[in-house]
């Protein structure tokens, strides 16, 4: 029998695809760098971040994008504050030109 606690009210998906002249060592590094300062935001309860997983290819599976995140929070009211955090913006200010595309996906419980 599956028993399926939710300890989080939502979940903040977040896909990158950077531009080929950002995939350097250096841009990459700064890069990361920038998304664990995102981690450090107190509104999240839980994250994680890294690159498309080494998993067999299947024709539902993805694998183009060049770095994800995945924050959880208790409430949709801490996503929001999230949005709006300077630390935020920071990162979306330092990066959105680097990115070829952005897709966010958000899940609710």
């Amino acid at each position: 029998m599956l028993i399926v606690v939710k300890n989080v009210a939502m979940e903040h998906h977040v896909y990158f695809w950077l531009k080929e002249e950002k995939k350097n060592s250096a841009d990459l590094a700064s890069f990361e760098l920038g998304v664990m300062d995102l981690l450090k935001i107190g509104e999240i309860s839980a994250g994680l971040w890294g690159k498309s997983a080494d998993t067999p290819s299947r024709p539902v599976t993805d694998k183009s994008f060049d770095y994800a995140i995945s924050l959880k929070f208790d409430s949709l009211e801490l996503h929001n504050i999230y949005q709006d955090h300077p630390d935020h913006h920071v990162f979306v200010n330092a990066f959105k030109d680097w990115w070829e595309k952005v897709l966010v996906m958000d899940v609710d419980e």
